[in-house]
């Protein structure tokens, strides 16, 4: 601030800066603190507070359906992150050409991504249904005997994976089509003088000079997917028999259904440490998949 003084410029930044500071406080870093000090105790929200050490945390690494819901939230991500990523770029690449009503069909393809989870869900949960939902009256069409797609063990991760790639391919699509679009049309020109085909310039062009933006993209959906909750909630809430129980809807059930919050907190700092891991990685990966 022109014509003050070192200390005064600092009081009033300050004083600017307080609110926002006093929020954050407040609202993030003091209960990410009083999660971490829970995650040592036994506590189920009306009796009084034991501190148990490092029990939980001896209790989640022998807890089976821990083990379980981390494979199926691993299953979760293999599925859903290639077709996410795939689909997105397609859908990019289509959409950055020279077509006709290209800003109508950019909006369509991103009206998901702004959609309520719980509509989404809802109306997913409506389309899989195997008595009257649209996806297995389409399959009996050409004679195929529609699976039970929620109730089943074996399709429901599936159907979970489906319908999440289908809200977020148009918020991957956003983002690489702002790559695209900063990729110069001159090396396009170039190529096309050179003979090179369509493919091929996908292939020595776009996806190289898209490195940046793929490798945020991967990150930003790998540490979404470890969080994935209201999808899973909504539609079948873990089941069946927590074939799509997820590491956050289990920190869900142990938190406000068996009421064993120090439990719940210690799963919450062990997802927090993976997705740290995950993030120290990316710094360490991003220059070299960058260049």
């Amino acid at each position: 601030m022109v014509g003050m003084t070192r200390k005064k410029t600092i009081f009033w930044l300050s004083i600017f800066l307080l609110p926002n500071l006093l929020g954050f406080l407040i609202f993030i870093a003091l209960p990410i603190l009083g999660s971490l000090a829970t995650s040592f105790t036994d506590w189920d929200l009306i009796s009084t507070i034991h501190f148990t050490g490092f029990d939980n945390y001896t209790r989640l690494f022998q807890d089976s359906e821990f083990w379980q819901s981390f494979r199926n939230t691993l299953t979760f991500i293999i599925g859903y992150l290639p077709i996410v990523m795939v689909l997105g770029l397609a859908c990019a690449i289509l959409l950055n050409q020279k077509i006709k009503m290209r800003g109508f069909f950019r909006a369509v393809y991103f009206l998901p991504v702004i959609t309520s989870w719980v509509a989404v869900s809802l109306v997913w949960k409506w389309l899989y249904n195997p008595a009257y939902g649209l996806i297995n009256y389409f399959l009996s069409v050409f004679g195929i005997d529609g699976p039970n797609w929620l109730t089943d063990p074996h399709t429901a991760m599936l159907a979970v994976i489906i319908t999440s790639a289908w809200k977020d391919i148009g918020f991957i699509m956003v983002l690489f089509l702002g790559g695209l679009q900063n990729i110069s049309p001159s090396y396009y020109e170039a190529a096309s003088m050179d003979g090179a085909s369509k493919w091929h310039q996908l292939y020595a062009i776009t996806i190289p000079l898209l490195a940046p933006t793929t490798f945020f993209v991967t990150i930003i959906s790998l540490i979404n997917s470890f969080q994935v909750f209201d999808q899973v909630m909504i539609m079948t809430e873990g089941g069946p028999s927590g074939a799509t129980t997820t590491l956050v809807q289990n920190i869900y059930n142990h938190a406000f259904r068996y009421f064993e919050m120090g439990y719940a907190s210690a799963m919450s700092w062990i997802l927090f440490i993976v997705i740290f891991i995950i993030t120290v990685i990316q710094n360490k990966l991003q220059k070299r998949w960058s260049n």
